[in-house]
Protein backbone atom coordinates (compact mmCIF):
# COMPACT_ATOMS: atom_id res chain seq x y z
CA UNK A 1 0.00 0.00 0.00
CA UNK A 2 2.26 1.93 1.08
CA UNK A 3 4.69 1.48 -2.38
CA UNK A 4 1.40 2.23 -4.18
CA UNK A 5 0.71 5.85 -2.38
CA UNK A 6 4.09 6.75 -2.90
CA UNK A 7 4.22 5.82 -6.84
CA UNK A 8 1.49 8.02 -7.39
CA UNK A 9 2.95 10.82 -5.39
CA UNK A 10 5.85 10.20 -8.16
CA UNK A 11 3.86 9.85 -11.08
CA UNK A 12 0.99 13.32 -9.97
CA UNK A 13 3.60 15.71 -11.80
CA UNK A 14 3.93 13.45 -14.94
CA UNK A 15 0.23 13.11 -15.13
CA UNK A 16 -0.04 17.13 -14.54
CA UNK A 17 2.53 18.09 -16.71
CA UNK A 18 1.85 15.92 -19.76
CA UNK A 19 -1.20 17.88 -21.77
CA UNK A 20 1.37 20.63 -21.47
CA UNK A 21 4.33 18.46 -22.77
CA UNK A 22 1.71 16.96 -25.42
CA UNK A 23 1.70 20.28 -27.17
CA UNK A 24 3.18 20.35 -30.38
CA UNK A 25 5.83 23.28 -32.28
CA UNK A 26 2.31 23.70 -34.10
CA UNK A 27 0.34 24.01 -31.67
CA UNK A 28 2.61 26.43 -29.90
CA UNK A 29 3.17 28.87 -32.78
CA UNK A 30 -0.87 28.80 -33.35
CA UNK A 31 -1.49 29.37 -29.55
CA UNK A 32 1.14 32.11 -30.04
CA UNK A 33 -0.27 33.89 -33.30
CA UNK A 34 -4.04 34.03 -31.77
CA UNK A 35 -2.72 35.58 -28.57
CA UNK A 36 -1.17 38.29 -30.37
CA UNK A 37 -3.56 38.55 -33.04
CA UNK A 38 -6.36 38.96 -29.74
CA UNK A 39 -4.25 41.43 -28.33
CA UNK A 40 -3.54 43.70 -31.94
CA UNK A 41 -7.35 43.53 -31.88
CA UNK A 42 -8.42 44.91 -29.11
CA UNK A 43 -5.83 47.87 -29.68
CA UNK A 44 -7.76 48.23 -32.79
CA UNK A 45 -11.47 48.49 -31.02
CA UNK A 46 -10.03 50.94 -28.70
CA UNK A 47 -8.78 53.13 -31.10
CA UNK A 48 -4.49 52.52 -30.03
CA UNK A 49 -2.87 51.79 -33.11
CA UNK A 50 0.44 53.91 -33.08
CA UNK A 51 3.80 53.78 -33.87
CA UNK A 52 4.80 51.81 -30.45
CA UNK A 53 1.87 49.08 -31.54
CA UNK A 54 3.47 48.66 -35.04
CA UNK A 55 6.31 48.05 -33.77
CA UNK A 56 5.05 45.49 -31.54
CA UNK A 57 3.10 44.00 -33.96
CA UNK A 58 6.41 43.97 -36.24
CA UNK A 59 8.22 42.26 -33.00
CA UNK A 60 5.45 40.05 -32.40
CA UNK A 61 5.81 38.43 -35.80
CA UNK A 62 9.35 38.25 -35.49
CA UNK A 63 9.11 35.82 -33.02
CA UNK A 64 6.74 33.98 -35.05
CA UNK A 65 9.18 33.60 -37.46
CA UNK A 66 11.69 32.12 -35.50
CA UNK A 67 9.60 29.45 -34.43
CA UNK A 68 8.34 28.34 -38.05
CA UNK A 69 12.10 28.88 -39.00
CA UNK A 70 12.39 26.00 -35.74
CA UNK A 71 9.20 24.30 -37.02
CA UNK A 72 10.22 23.69 -40.58
CA UNK A 73 13.97 23.57 -40.55
CA UNK A 74 14.19 24.78 -44.26
CA UNK A 75 17.21 25.06 -46.02
CA UNK A 76 18.79 28.29 -48.23
CA UNK A 77 17.77 28.45 -51.58
CA UNK A 78 20.29 29.61 -54.70
CA UNK A 79 18.74 33.24 -55.77
CA UNK A 80 16.48 33.59 -52.77
CA UNK A 81 16.38 35.90 -50.04
CA UNK A 82 16.63 34.73 -46.77
CA UNK A 83 13.17 33.20 -45.53
CA UNK A 84 10.33 36.01 -44.26
CA UNK A 85 7.34 35.51 -42.25
CA UNK A 86 4.54 35.02 -44.81
CA UNK A 87 2.12 37.02 -42.75
CA UNK A 88 2.04 40.38 -43.30
CA UNK A 89 0.00 41.65 -40.20
CA UNK A 90 -1.72 40.42 -37.36
CA UNK A 91 -3.95 43.27 -37.41
CA UNK A 92 -7.38 41.96 -38.53
CA UNK A 93 -8.51 45.29 -39.97
CA UNK A 94 -5.55 44.82 -42.67
CA UNK A 95 -6.10 43.59 -46.61
CA UNK A 96 -3.18 41.13 -45.66
CA UNK A 97 -4.55 39.43 -42.74
CA UNK A 98 -5.34 35.49 -42.71
CA UNK A 99 -2.27 34.77 -44.79
CA UNK A 100 -1.30 31.67 -44.97
CA UNK A 101 1.14 30.72 -41.94
CA UNK A 102 4.78 29.77 -43.32
CA UNK A 103 8.26 31.29 -44.55
CA UNK A 104 8.28 32.85 -47.51
CA UNK A 105 11.61 32.93 -49.67
CA UNK A 106 11.84 35.51 -52.18
CA UNK A 107 13.84 35.45 -55.55
CA UNK A 108 16.42 38.29 -55.18
CA UNK A 109 16.54 39.39 -58.32
CA UNK A 110 13.67 40.42 -60.82
CA UNK A 111 12.61 39.80 -64.12
CA UNK A 112 15.87 39.82 -66.29
CA UNK A 113 17.97 40.08 -63.43
CA UNK A 114 16.56 43.58 -62.60
CA UNK A 115 17.16 44.92 -59.36
CA UNK A 116 15.03 44.74 -56.77
CA UNK A 117 12.81 48.18 -56.01
CA UNK A 118 13.96 50.00 -59.22
CA UNK A 119 11.86 52.20 -60.85
CA UNK A 120 10.68 50.71 -64.60
CA UNK A 121 9.73 52.83 -67.51
CA UNK A 122 6.43 52.41 -66.97
CA UNK A 123 6.63 53.70 -63.33
CA UNK A 124 6.57 50.55 -62.16
CA UNK A 125 8.73 48.82 -59.08
CA UNK A 126 10.60 45.65 -59.92
CA UNK A 127 9.30 43.20 -57.52
CA UNK A 128 11.19 39.58 -56.98
CA UNK A 129 10.60 37.65 -60.01
CA UNK A 130 9.60 34.20 -57.91
CA UNK A 131 8.40 33.57 -54.45
CA UNK A 132 8.41 30.06 -52.78
CA UNK A 133 5.90 29.37 -49.21
CA UNK A 134 6.66 26.54 -46.90
CA UNK A 135 4.83 25.64 -44.23
CA UNK A 136 4.00 22.01 -42.91
CA UNK A 137 1.15 19.91 -42.87
CA UNK A 138 -0.08 20.25 -40.25
CA UNK A 139 -0.31 23.92 -40.21
CA UNK A 140 -1.66 23.71 -44.23
CA UNK A 141 -4.73 21.85 -42.39
CA UNK A 142 -4.99 24.54 -39.72
CA UNK A 143 -4.88 26.83 -42.42
CA UNK A 144 -7.98 25.32 -44.35
CA UNK A 145 -9.77 24.56 -41.41
CA UNK A 146 -9.64 28.55 -40.19
CA UNK A 147 -10.43 29.22 -43.57
CA UNK A 148 -13.61 27.02 -44.40
CA UNK A 149 -15.80 30.12 -44.27
CA UNK A 150 -13.33 32.89 -44.97
CA UNK A 151 -15.45 35.17 -47.55
CA UNK A 152 -19.12 36.20 -47.11
CA UNK A 153 -21.94 34.42 -47.12
CA UNK A 154 -22.63 33.49 -50.65
CA UNK A 155 -18.90 33.27 -52.01
CA UNK A 156 -17.18 30.02 -52.61
CA UNK A 157 -14.57 29.20 -49.92
CA UNK A 158 -11.69 26.93 -50.10
CA UNK A 159 -12.56 23.00 -49.76
CA UNK A 160 -11.52 21.17 -46.84
CA UNK A 161 -10.05 18.54 -49.04
CA UNK A 162 -6.78 18.54 -50.12
CA UNK A 163 -6.65 17.74 -53.53
CA UNK A 164 -9.70 19.91 -54.57
CA UNK A 165 -8.48 22.49 -52.74
CA UNK A 166 -5.18 22.88 -54.70
CA UNK A 167 -7.45 23.57 -57.66
CA UNK A 168 -9.21 25.90 -56.20
CA UNK A 169 -8.33 29.35 -57.33
CA UNK A 170 -9.35 31.18 -54.23
CA UNK A 171 -6.62 29.43 -51.99
CA UNK A 172 -3.95 31.23 -53.89
CA UNK A 173 -5.45 34.51 -53.67
CA UNK A 174 -5.96 34.50 -49.50
CA UNK A 175 -2.38 32.20 -49.31
CA UNK A 176 -0.26 35.20 -50.67
CA UNK A 177 0.73 38.81 -50.59
CA UNK A 178 -1.63 40.20 -52.89
CA UNK A 179 -4.55 43.00 -53.87
CA UNK A 180 -6.13 41.12 -56.62
CA UNK A 181 -7.22 37.82 -57.10
CA UNK A 182 -5.42 34.82 -58.80
CA UNK A 183 -7.23 33.64 -61.59
CA UNK A 184 -6.50 30.10 -62.97
CA UNK A 185 -6.20 29.87 -66.79
CA UNK A 186 -5.34 26.29 -67.18
CA UNK A 187 -3.25 23.18 -65.30
CA UNK A 188 -0.03 22.26 -66.44
CA UNK A 189 1.44 19.35 -66.78
CA UNK A 190 4.07 19.88 -64.23
CA UNK A 191 6.17 16.13 -63.55
CA UNK A 192 5.22 15.07 -59.87
CA UNK A 193 8.91 14.91 -58.30
CA UNK A 194 9.07 11.68 -56.41
CA UNK A 195 9.78 13.24 -53.05
CA UNK A 196 6.13 14.56 -53.01
CA UNK A 197 2.71 12.46 -52.79
CA UNK A 198 0.78 15.46 -54.45
CA UNK A 199 1.14 18.28 -57.06
CA UNK A 200 -0.60 20.53 -59.15
CA UNK A 201 0.16 23.59 -61.56
CA UNK A 202 -1.52 26.31 -63.28
CA UNK A 203 -1.02 29.46 -65.54
CA UNK A 204 -1.93 32.51 -63.28
CA UNK A 205 -2.79 35.64 -63.47
CA UNK A 206 -4.23 38.57 -61.27
CA UNK A 207 -6.97 40.31 -61.51
CA UNK A 208 -9.42 43.01 -59.76
CA UNK A 209 -12.19 42.93 -62.37
CA UNK A 210 -12.24 41.02 -65.57
CA UNK A 211 -9.63 37.85 -66.79
CA UNK A 212 -6.87 39.49 -68.15
CA UNK A 213 -6.07 38.32 -72.05
CA UNK A 214 -2.59 36.54 -70.90
CA UNK A 215 -1.35 34.30 -68.37
CA UNK A 216 1.66 36.52 -66.92
CA UNK A 217 2.42 33.93 -64.14
CA UNK A 218 2.80 29.94 -62.80
CA UNK A 219 1.76 28.52 -59.78
CA UNK A 220 2.87 25.15 -58.70
CA UNK A 221 1.74 23.34 -55.07
CA UNK A 222 2.56 20.36 -53.51
CA UNK A 223 2.99 18.16 -50.38
CA UNK A 224 5.96 16.44 -49.68
CA UNK A 225 7.52 14.64 -46.56
CA UNK A 226 5.34 16.47 -44.53
CA UNK A 227 5.65 20.29 -46.02
CA UNK A 228 3.20 21.71 -48.02
CA UNK A 229 4.99 24.53 -50.99
CA UNK A 230 3.28 26.96 -52.71
CA UNK A 231 5.83 28.99 -55.34
CA UNK A 232 4.66 31.55 -57.85
CA UNK A 233 6.44 34.11 -60.00
CA UNK A 234 6.20 35.54 -63.58
CA UNK A 235 6.86 33.65 -66.73
CA UNK A 236 8.54 35.25 -69.87
CA UNK A 237 6.91 34.86 -72.46
CA UNK A 238 3.37 35.07 -71.44
CA UNK A 239 0.84 32.31 -72.79
CA UNK A 240 -2.07 34.46 -74.78
CA UNK A 241 -4.35 33.08 -77.56
CA UNK A 242 -5.28 36.09 -79.77
CA UNK A 243 -8.38 33.87 -81.31
CA UNK A 244 -9.46 33.78 -77.59
CA UNK A 245 -9.35 37.39 -77.05
CA UNK A 246 -11.06 38.49 -80.24
CA UNK A 247 -14.25 36.33 -79.15
CA UNK A 248 -13.96 38.33 -76.17
CA UNK A 249 -13.80 41.79 -77.86
CA UNK A 250 -17.07 40.50 -80.00
CA UNK A 251 -19.44 40.18 -77.04
CA UNK A 252 -18.00 43.39 -74.95
CA UNK A 253 -18.68 45.17 -78.66
CA UNK A 254 -22.31 43.39 -78.40
CA UNK A 255 -22.75 44.71 -74.79
CA UNK A 256 -21.85 47.89 -76.17
CA UNK A 257 -24.10 48.26 -78.59
CA UNK A 258 -27.40 46.94 -76.74
CA UNK A 259 -26.44 49.73 -74.09
CA UNK A 260 -26.31 51.90 -77.01
CA UNK A 261 -29.63 50.74 -77.91
CA UNK A 262 -31.21 51.06 -75.15
CA UNK A 263 -30.05 54.44 -74.09
CA UNK A 264 -31.48 55.50 -77.40
CA UNK A 265 -34.40 54.05 -77.08
CA UNK A 266 -33.91 51.35 -80.20
CA UNK A 267 -35.39 48.29 -78.26
CA UNK A 268 -37.37 47.56 -74.93
CA UNK A 269 -35.72 47.18 -71.43
CA UNK A 270 -37.36 43.27 -71.78
CA UNK A 271 -35.45 42.47 -74.62
CA UNK A 272 -32.31 44.33 -73.41
CA UNK A 273 -32.81 41.79 -70.69
CA UNK A 274 -32.82 39.17 -72.79
CA UNK A 275 -29.92 39.24 -74.12
CA UNK A 276 -28.07 38.77 -70.73
CA UNK A 277 -25.47 39.64 -69.20
CA UNK A 278 -22.88 39.76 -72.78
CA UNK A 279 -19.70 40.88 -70.64
CA UNK A 280 -19.74 37.46 -68.76
CA UNK A 281 -20.80 35.41 -71.72
CA UNK A 282 -17.68 37.09 -73.23
CA UNK A 283 -15.34 36.41 -70.21
CA UNK A 284 -16.60 32.88 -70.10
CA UNK A 285 -16.66 32.00 -73.85
CA UNK A 286 -12.90 33.31 -73.78
CA UNK A 287 -11.74 30.86 -70.88
CA UNK A 288 -13.22 27.97 -72.71
CA UNK A 289 -11.23 28.99 -75.76
CA UNK A 290 -8.12 29.43 -73.91
CA UNK A 291 -8.31 26.25 -72.00
CA UNK A 292 -8.91 24.94 -75.43
CA UNK A 293 -6.18 26.37 -77.28
CA UNK A 294 -3.35 27.37 -74.84
CA UNK A 295 -1.62 24.26 -74.97
CA UNK A 296 -1.04 24.81 -78.77
CA UNK A 297 0.73 27.72 -78.06
CA UNK A 298 4.61 27.58 -77.89
CA UNK A 299 4.61 30.07 -74.57
CA UNK A 300 2.59 27.18 -72.89
CA UNK A 301 5.68 24.48 -73.41
CA UNK A 302 7.91 27.49 -71.89
CA UNK A 303 6.00 28.28 -69.29
CA UNK A 304 5.39 24.38 -68.20
CA UNK A 305 9.41 23.92 -67.70
CA UNK A 306 9.43 27.30 -65.98
CA UNK A 307 6.64 26.04 -63.82
CA UNK A 308 8.89 22.68 -63.37
CA UNK A 309 11.97 24.25 -62.70
CA UNK A 310 9.84 26.32 -59.71
CA UNK A 311 8.45 22.96 -58.07
CA UNK A 312 11.73 21.62 -58.12
CA UNK A 313 13.21 24.62 -56.46
CA UNK A 314 10.72 24.59 -53.59
CA UNK A 315 11.19 20.61 -53.08
CA UNK A 316 14.00 19.26 -54.49
CA UNK A 317 13.90 16.92 -57.61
Amino acid sequence: MHFIFRLALVLSPILILSPARAASPEDRYIAARDAAIARFAKQEKDGKIDEAADKAEAAARDELKGQLIAILSQPARPGFAPAQLNLDTLYKGDMGFGMLDGLRFDADTGRNGAKIGEKRADGSFVEPKAHIIVTSEALFMRWLHEHKTWWDKGTKNVPQQIEPALKFEGLYTQAISTDAAVINFDELPVVKPSSASLTYGFLAGRTQDTTPDAADEVFVAALANGKFYVAYGEIEPTVQVPACTAIRTDYNKKADEAAERLERKQITRAAYDKLGDLRQQGDDAFKRCFVQHAPEQPAFAEATKQAQALLEMAIGK
